[in-house]
């Protein structure tokens, strides 16, 4: 008999009551086997005595003896199923392994591809930097050598104006010199008595003793410029560098909208959430705990806890507002006083034309141009709190060094109307990414 016919199936170690490999496996008189507790339970609830694959009756219940033969192959049939399970459980594991290698090298591929965009992003804005400062530099050095060339030409106009006049003055000396050699060749007494005043008198002309050509010194000339150029180079830097910084945090933009829940009674707050003005009446509102009962201030619905966002805010018209971020633990009741320390990050525009940052102490801010929109930007795990006049692309301040340990939430007051002179809302502007 071939090899291959004494193999042993699986299910010839199966017990066919409970279909499952035997356990102490005993034979019946008619030679079929079965798991010892199967068979005896299968007794005593039904037909007892009876073999249940072939039905043959038994007068007495047989006495069962274990199969030691299926018992020693159902065993190593058990330890074989368990090898088995292990092996695919192992291949479970490798097929796991190799998948968690197959994405982390899709996410080196697309840490290296977004790599990669950083640095065109970076090179172009070098190039964009760098070609605007050569411009510069190139436009200062043709302004240097026009000027020196236009002095130039003023020295060469001046000699040539001296020189012409000197030579209308020979030409008149060689004519006096040609009638005053004739006059002494003349024999005429009558003659050489009438002419004899008027050649002997020199012909009008100028005294070149101190006549000089006095070319224009250049001496410092290129320093000066070069000097000038430092300054305007400087201003340039920091406003071409304040540009690709501010064209770099527009990216991201976030969708704000103002949460009514935290709203103090008196202000308005527009349909879309987008616009938020003081309205000197005060609203019939539940006074829960999100909501600020004292200073005229909202936040946002959303909240951040990692990562980087920024939105842009219209101010134009008003003469008072506040603006910024803060943590969720914030006091909202009572008197609010806004610094770090007390998870406030916020700049503010006080009696029209004072700008301050509500640091402990404050921070008076000069300010070139007065910013009819602000962008606010943060970068949670950096701790930055960065604002910006959009318009100018000019960085107004930063907050840095923060330590971030709360949800932060967008920070909103348009402070009291004044009599109107403040009415004008806050608008929460869609973010235009500065080209």
């Amino acid at each position: 008999m071939s090899a291959a016919n004494c193999l042993l199936t699986e299910d010839q170690f199966l017990c066919s009551i409970c279909l499952d490999v035997f356990t102490d496996p005993v034979s019946t008189p008619c030679g079929h086997n079965f798991c010892k507790t199967c068979i005896t339970q299968h007794w005593n609830v039904n037909v007892p005595n009876q073999c249940p694959n072939c039905k043959e009756v038994f007068n007495t219940r047989p006495k069962l003896r274990v199969n030691t033969f299926i018992s020693g192959m159902a065993d190593q049939f058990k330890q074989s199923a368990q090898q088995k399970a292990e092996l695919e459980k192992t291949e479970a594991e490798i097929q796991q392994m190799i998948q968690k290698r197959r994405v982390k090298i899709q996410e080196i591929k697309h840490s290296v591809e977004l790599s990669e965009e950083d640095a065109d992003r970076e090179i172009a804005d070098g190039v964009q930097v760098f070609t605007a400062l050569m411009k510069s530099v190139e436009s200062k050095l043709n302004e240097l050598i026009d000027t020196i060339k236009e002095n130039q030409r003023k020295t060469e106009k001046q000699a040539e104006g001296f020189i012409k006049e000197l030579e209308q003055e020979i030409s008149e000396l060689k004519k006096r010199s040609t009638e005053v050699e004739q006059l002494s060749r003349s024999e005429d007494p009558l003659h050489l008595l009438q002419s004899f005043r008027t050649l002997n008198t020199a012909p009008p002309t100028k005294n070149w003793t101190g006549v000089r050509l006095s070319p224009p010194s250049y001496e410092g000339t290129v320093r000066r410029v070069v000097n000038q150029l430092e300054e305007t180079l400087s201003e340039q830097i920091k406003k071409l560098l304040t540009e690709v910084e501010l064209k770099r945090v527009q990216q991201s933009a976030v969708d704000v909208t103002l949460d009514p829940d935290t709203a103090h009674p008196y202000l308005i707050l527009s349909d879309d959430g987008k616009q938020v003005k003081h309205g000197d009446v005060k609203k019939n509102l539940p006074n829960n705990p999100e909501r600020f009962d004292t200073c005229p201030c909202v936040l946002a619905k959303q909240s951040f806890s990692s990562g980087r966002f920024y939105y842009e805010v219209q101010v134009k018209g008003k003469t008072d507002w506040y603006l910024g971020v803060a943590r969720e633990s914030i006091n909202r009741k009572g008197r609010i006083t806004a610094t770090p320390q007390l998870g406030y990050w916020i700049i503010c525009l006080r009696n029209e034309n004072e700008y301050k940052a509500c640091a402990d102490p404050s921070v008076l801010l000069s300010l070139k141009s007065q910013p009819q929109k602000v962008g606010v930007f943060v970068d949670y795990e950096e701790g930055l709190v960065s604002f910006y006049d959009v318009d100018a692309a000019a960085l107004i301040y930063s907050f840095t060094g923060c330590c971030f340990t709360e949800k932060l939430y967008p920070y909103f007051s348009p402070c009291n109307n004044d009599g109107g002179k403040n009415s004008a809302p806050l608008i929460i502007s869609p973010v235009n990414h500065t080209e």
